[in-house]
């Protein structure tokens, strides 16, 4: 995958791995910033929820401007925003202004995804969901190791602040890298050299078959909701439902959230090595059956401890092991000329996943109906990608490469 732009390609997995961090590093700090602003450890978690409001606020419209000025001012823009995020935090006095650097966080998410992801589409042409997928593996590694960093700093009674300045220093380096040279692809001539190119495929396979924006462009915006509402529940749920309904002790429960990791990153490794033989859209409806079929045995089945981690683990390999950014890559396929644009929409529907779920599990309660609320999400997923690999057919003739 070696060009003249896997610097910056670098570059940008390592905003990733700084993201990953970034996601779990309230919650992971949670009792010395709650002692910061002077409040409860629960206080300080709402804080959380503003990550998901900076997101919807500028997706959209970071989404098109990317594609009318490019990757590069948006992927600076994220960095510099995530900066003032992890320093500004250790600076905050009460909830309130962290509550508002939560917010540009979220913001600053969205400037990395609408630059980063339409940025590696076209530094890989011929790889674009292995390049996209490897992302996911980035983040992993951030939420991975930024626990033991926390943990260790606490063991050594040092300031907790180290682990926000780490990040930071990350995106310095990062920062200095784009200033400096950091160049990207012509966004526009890409644009046009895919357009061509799928002129050429449609052509020999049904020239009367187009993309459908409303069609195709609904299909993707759904699965952008289910796939990001699909491993949001399980993730979040799945240690009080080991508890709750498979009565497991709570250190049992606890390790089906570290097979659902495992899950994901082995998922991670093995799509990058088998996204140079099969094309993206062959991953996501099998993928998508997987995590149905997963759920589905976790829902019947929940007091079978061992069948319970093998399960967990499974949910993690088809439901976040990537098949969301997988997605992503074949929307782009669809409409070449905007993946900026499908970007800012595709992972603003995943957004209001975050803020709608939570409230479904609120309203449900029952935690093996929310496990069932699940089952059907993933249902619906797997149908909404088996149209998808449909019009792809019909589309470029063909699914595989």
């Amino acid at each position: 995958m070696k060009n003249k732009y896997t610097p910056t390609a670098l570059a940008l997995y390592f905003n990733y791995f700084v993201h990953g961090m970034g996601v779990i590093i309230l919650s992971q700090n949670a009792a010395a910033l709650a002692k910061q602003w002077g409040t409860t450890q629960t206080g300080a978690l709402t804080v959380v929820s503003a990550l998901g409001i900076g997101r919807i606020i500028n997706l959209l419209i970071s989404g098109v401007l990317s594609d009318k000025f490019g990757r590069k001012p948006f992927v600076q823009l994220g960095i510099a925003t995530y900066f003032i995020f992890f320093v500004g935090i250790l600076l905050s006095p009460n909830t309130v202004v962290a509550y508002i650097l939560g917010i540009l966080a979220g913001m600053a998410n969205s400037f990395l995804d609408t630059g980063t992801y339409p940025g590696l589409m076209e530094i890989y042409p011929n790889s674009k969901g292995t390049s996209n997928v490897i992302l996911k593996a980035f983040i992993s590694a951030g939420q991975f190791l930024l626990p033991f960093i926390v943990s260790g700093l606490a063991a050594a009674n040092m300031w907790y602040g180290w682990s926000f300045l780490i990040p930071a220093v990350i995106l310095v380096i990062t920062f200095l890298y784009f200033l400096l040279g950091g160049a990207f692809p012509d966004s526009k001539e890409v644009a046009k050299a895919d357009e061509e190119k799928n002129k050429e495929v449609e052509a020999q396979a049904d020239g009367n078959v187009k993309s459908n924006l409303w069609l195709d462009g609904a299909l993707f915006i759904i699965y952008g909701y289910i796939s990001q509402a699909t491993f949001y529940l399980v993730s979040q749920m799945l240690t009080q439902y080991g508890q709750q309904v498979g009565g497991m002790a709570q250190g049992a429960a606890h390790s089906l959230v570290s097979w659902y990791s495992l899950g994901s990153i082995v998922c991670v490794l093995l799509t990058a090595i088998l996204g140079k033989k099969f094309n993206e859209i062959q991953f996501v409806p099998v993928y998508t059956f997987g995590a149905f079929i997963s759920i589905l045995l976790m829902w019947l089945f929940p007091t079978n401890a061992v069948l319970m981690s093998v399960l967990a683990l499974l949910v993690g390999f088809f439901a976040a092991g990537g098949v969301m950014q997988l997605a992503l890559t074949v929307m782009a396929d669809f409409f070449p000329a905007g993946k900026g644009t499908v970007t800012g929409f595709f992972y603003t529907a995943g957004s209001i996943a975050s803020f709608t779920i939570p409230l479904f599990i609120g309203w449900i309660g029952n935690m093996k109906s929310v496990i069932f609320l699940d089952v059907i999400i993933a249902l619906i997923g797997f149908i909404d990608t088996l149209l998808i690999a449909i019009r792809y057919k019909k589309l470029f003739g063909k699914l595989s490469k």
